[in-house]
Formats: C-alpha cells, sequence, structure tokens
C-alpha cells in the first residue's frame, strides 16, 4: 500500500532533480503537497483506490483555486469547481502535483506551442515533447508523478506519450466528462490518461469515466468496457505498411510489434486521409468557435502560430464541412468494416521525433506530420492506446498504438500491456520497474461466462459479434472428457455422449447480450450448460439428432485444429 507521505515526497524529490520547471505552469508549493499527504496519511486509505497517489492536470482542465490557462496566460481564470476528472481523482485519494504546460489551446503536437516555455524531451532535450499535453507526458516520463491527465483531439494524448516512453489512453469520445475542460474541438475531443502501465492507465480511466447528464457531448457506456480481459488466443491484428515518411528506426519496431502479434496487412488510406481533415477541414472552424469570443478581442495574446490557425477557421464554408462530414462517415464505415475481421489496428504513434529547431523552421507542416497516424481516430470514434515500442538506434523511444472501435479500451489493454512488456522494463526515462501486469478481472455479476467452441472463437468469423456485444477473453478452456464433436460444414456440433476432450475458450459477455446471441444461433445449435475441466459453464451444443450424417471430428481436439489441418477459417 503507498504511503502518502514517502510518495509525495519521493515526487517533490524527482522533480527538483529533473529540474526543469517548463514543465508546469502552476506547481502546487512543497509544503502544501506534504500537508494533503500527511491529512491522508491520518485520514487513512478508507478504500481509497489512488490514496497517496501523486497525479498531474494538464492545464486546460479546471481544478479549483488554482489558474487556468490553456496555455495562454491572458485567457487565465480561476475556477470554483474542479472537473469531474479531477475531483474524483482527488475524492479517490490521489495528491495533485500541478498543472502541466502544453501547447497553447491545445493546438499542436509538439509541444513548443507555449509563452511557458517548452517541457525537456526526457531523452534528448534537441528534440521536442510531444504535445499538445506536453507537461503531463514529461511528468510521467521523468518518473514525477505515477498518472496524469491530458486530453486528445488530433493525437495529444498519445504523441508526447510515444516520445516520452509511456502510456496513453485516449478514451472513447465522450465518456469521460468534458465538463471544467477548456474545448478545442469539443464535439471529438476526450479527456486522456498518462501513467507509467496499460494496467495503471486503464485504473485511472475507470475511476474518470461516467455519464454526465450536464455535459452535452457525453454518451453512456453500453456495457462496463473497461473490464481487462486476457489477450485472445488467436486475436486478428491489423498492420499497414507504414511509409517513408517514418525514420528507419520506426519503422523497424513497428514491424517487429507486428511480428509479435503476428499482424496481417491491411490498406486503410481512406481513414488515414480524413486525418487531414483536423487541419484542412471544419474542426479548425470548431477550434475557432471555442475561442472567438477571446479572439476577436485579444488577438495579441495568442502564440503566433496558434493565432494563425485559429483565424484560419474564421475562413471555413459550410458547404465544405459537409463534403467533410460525408468524408469522415464513409471512413467511420470502412472503420467498422475493419473491426469486424480484426480485434484492433496497430499502427505507429507518430512517423518521427523532431528536433525543436526542425519545428521552429517548419511549425505548421512539421508538426501536422507529427499527426499521421493518430489524426484520424477520433474522427472515426475510436478507442486507442498508445504503447513504447522499443528504444531505437538513435536513443529515442518509439511508440505503437493499438486500435479498436469505440468501448473497446479494455479488450485493448491485454493487447497493448502485451506489447508494452516485450519493449522495456523500466518507466520513461527513468530506471524504475514496470509494475506487474494486473490479472484479468474476474467475471462479475451483470456478466455470463460462454464457452465457445467454433466460429465464435478468437479469430474466427464469428467472434465480432461477441467483440461487438461488450465480451472480453478470459481463458482457453477444454471439456470434460465427455463430448464428441462433428463438422456441420462451416461450423461444429458439440454434443454430450462421448469421451472426448475439446478444446475451446471462455469468453465473458454482458448477461443482456446472451438472449439476443441465441437468436443468431441455427439449429441443431443451441446454448446448454457444458462440463469444463473446472466446472459448468454455459455453451454451445448441438442436439444429437442434428449432426446426425455429420462427419465426426473429436479426435482433432477441437475446431480450430480441425480447420488448420483443412486449410479452412469456418465461416459459421
Amino acid at each position: 500500500m503507498t504511503d502518502p507521505v514517502a510518495a509525495a515526497e519521493a515526487a517533490l524529490v524527482a522533480d527538483e532533480t529533473h529540474a526543469d520547471p517548463a514543465i508546469w505552469i502552476t506547481r502546487i508549493p512543497a509544503l502544501e503537497v506534504i500537508a494533503r499527504a500527511r491529512a491522508l496519511a491520518e485520514e487513512g486509505s478508507r478504500g481509497r483506490p489512488f490514496w497517496g497517489v501523486p497525479f498531474a492536470v494538464k492545464d486546460n482542465i479546471d481544478v479549483a483555486g488554482l489558474p487556468t490557462t490553456a496555455g495562454c496566460p491572458g485567457f487565465a481564470y480561476v475556477p470554483t469547481e474542479s472537473a469531474p476528472c479531477v475531483a474524483r481523482l482527488l475524492d479517490a485519494g490521489a495528491i495533485l502535483i500541478g498543472k502541466t504546460n502544453m501547447d497553447q489551446f491545445a493546438t499542436g503536437l509538439s509541444g513548443v506551442r507555449s509563452p511557458y516555455g517548452t517541457p525537456r524531451n526526457a531523452f534528448d532535450p534537441a528534440r521536442v515533447p510531444g504535445g499538445s499535453s506536453s507537461g503531463s507526458a514529461v511528468a510521467v516520463a521523468a518518473g514525477i508523478v505515477a498518472l496524469a491527465l491530458g486530453t486528445d483531439t488530433a493525437g495529444s494524448g498519445r504523441v508526447p506519450a510515444a516520445f516520452g516512453n509511456v502510456v496513453g489512453l485516449k478514451p472513447t469520445i465522450g465518456s469521460v466528462s468534458g465538463r471544467g475542460v477548456v474545448p478545442a474541438c469539443r464535439s471529438i475531443e476526450t479527456v486522456s490518461m498518462f501513467a507509467a502501465s496499460v494496467d495503471q492507465a486503464l485504473a485511472g480511466a475507470r475511476l474518470i469515466v461516467g455519464y454526465d447528464e450536464a455535459d452535452p457531448f457525453s454518451r453512456a457506456a453500453p456495457w462496463p468496457h473497461l473490464r481487462r480481459g486476457s489477450p485472445p488466443a488467436a486475436a486478428r491484428i491489423a498492420a499497414i505498411e507504414p511509409g517513408d515518411d517514418c525514420t528507419p528506426d520506426v519503422r523497424d519496431l513497428y514491424w517487429r510489434a507486428a511480428e509479435l502479434l503476428h499482424a496481417e496487412a491491411v490498406e486503410i488510406g481512406d481513414m488515414l486521409a480524413v486525418g487531414r481533415l483536423m487541419y484542412q477541414g471544419p474542426w479548425v472552424a470548431e477550434r475557432t468557435a471555442a475561442l472567438r469570443s477571446f479572439l476577436r478581442q485579444h488577438a495579441e495574446m495568442v502564440h503566433p502560430i496558434t493565432r494563425v490557425i485559429l483565424l484560419d477557421g474564421e475562413t471555413r464554408r459550410t458547404v465544405d464541412a459537409f463534403d467533410a462530414f460525408h468524408e469522415v462517415a464513409a471512413a467511420r464505415r470502412g472503420a467498422a468494416r475493419l473491426f469486424r475481421d480484426f480485434d484492433a489496428l496497430l499502427l505507429p504513434t507518430a512517423p518521427s521525433c523532431p528536433t525543436i529547431d526542425a519545428l521552429a523552421a517548419d511549425p505548421i507542416s512539421a508538426n501536422s506530420r507529427l499527426g499521421t497516424f493518430a489524426n484520424f481516430v477520433n474522427l472515426c470514434d475510436l478507442a486507442a492506446i498508445a504503447v513504447p515500442a522499443g528504444i531505437g538506434s538513435d536513443g529515442l523511444p518509439v511508440g505503437v498504438m493499438l486500435i479498436g472501435p469505440a468501448w473497446s479500451e479494455g479488450r485493448l489493454a491485454a493487447i497493448a500491456d502485451s506489447v508494452h512488456r516485450t519493449s522495456t522494463t523500466t518507466i520513461g526515462a527513468t530506471c524504475s520497474a514496470l509494475p506487474s501486469p494486473a490479472e484479468p478481472d474476474p467475471l462479475q455479476t451483470n456478466e455470463t461466462a460462454l464457452f465457445c467452441v467454433g466460429a465464435h472463437m478468437s479469430g474466427l468469423p464469428l467472434n465480432h459479434e461477441l467483440r461487438h456485444a461488450g465480451g472480453r477473453f478470459l481463458r482457453p478452456a477444454r471439456s470434460a472428457r465427455a463430448y464428441r464433436l462433428y463438422a456441420l460444414g462451416d461450423r461444429p456440433g458439440l454434443v454430450r455422449g462421448g469421451i472426448g476432450a475439446i478444446e475451446g475458450e471462455v469468453w465473458a459477455l454482458p448477461t443482456a447480450a446472451i438472449g439476443p446471441l441465441l437468436a443468431t444461433v441455427s439449429a441443431p445449435l443451441g446454448l446448454g450448460m457444458v462440463m469444463l475441466t473446472d466446472g459448468p459453464c454455459l455453451g454451445f451444443l448441438a442436439e444429437a439428432a442434428g449432426v446426425a450424417g455429420g462427419l465426426e471430428i473429436t479426435q482433432h481436439g477441437s475446431w480450430r485444429a480441425w480447420l488448420n489441418a483443412h486449410g479452412g477459417h469456418g465461416d459459421g
């Protein structure tokens, strides 16, 4: 268990040792940090999940009593109420260390567009730290805090994670309340989470998510989407040819991650193409709309590059906006097709980590290139987890993203964590060891375990029905020696009354999804209790009369083994 005082003192020492004031816009005085820690220690944990855990908050997110600047001194105000995401962390016992630097008004992916200076890249001070959540990512990379809040519109919660060798979790749009957040593109942005590990980021996300009636963009989760599963036994991962914009180190470490996951090549040009709309489409105008009054009255207070971008939003035409909406709708449909067949999409987080001098020489297009792989994700309503993929030959970290449909964070977590742990054993730029991986969440009261033996197993054609219903993979399993397995064309039939032990998978499904799933199952298949080696479980069974004339394949031990022996993938 965390000792709040020791944790707070360690955070303050790490901050002093790192010695980079540009991380912070407002740093809580050390005496106040220690006073908070001592008060928590006296109270005891009281079951609070983040008792004594130091954290930081990007300075476009409100903390009661502290200035919110969004990276612009002239814009500053002091809120009387904390944003819900901050309030929940404080209520959970976390210790706020300070509010972090950022690209002004969250407009940029480089981390250099701030009048408060540029946070130092933890690996190379000549390189950009990534933005717009620059200070939050560096605070985690430097080992100052265990987790930090950022925001993500076009990659701001992922690109700086890659450059700091830490994890950046971009939740589903609308899953975290946007109240108390200075908006960039309010319709597609989200509060994000930086952490040392996937499981820590997931734990933080569990705390801050929740439907908020007072936020017009808030969405109710269709199922408990942040429950962690295991890496599916035969997950299908999509990958791309990353292109010549990527450095050789990015390409090499990306392909290493792809090989680890046995990824399959796909073409996603239409999805990547809509990313340009973040800088050329109506979402530029949405940024302008959020700040129109301030911009018109105080344009001289805005960072020169940010001012150029925001003023450009005034020129956008409604007719062009509708063209962009239609293009994004087509890209979203393409994403839905992709995730019918694949569990996740693996992409580089950014093609390179440029120098500060390179950004100064080419401030707009060089910044835009940082979002090559990140820009489209929120436009297409997807979830993503950025994780370290290794250190390149130049000593710089490289990151990759695991991307999935909305509400897939819990399923992505297990896959992302497996990639992270093959690339590094330490946190950020520190020598601290990664914490041990979390166990999959046990079956919950509103879930039902389902034993699958056919095309609903991972990597097979009907697995998408489980995933899209909120299912998560728990474990491989085997039936007791009391069954026979038959090939019924494109699907198997498991029947009682034999001596075979049949291998399959156990998935956790929201109990409310069991009825709709059963409605899709045609005779002679149905659901019934199957005796596994560790006890009974609901599973797919066939009527004995329905398998008459079918080919018995019990000797193969599983449907997957039968398919592998006959070069098929199963279509039913």
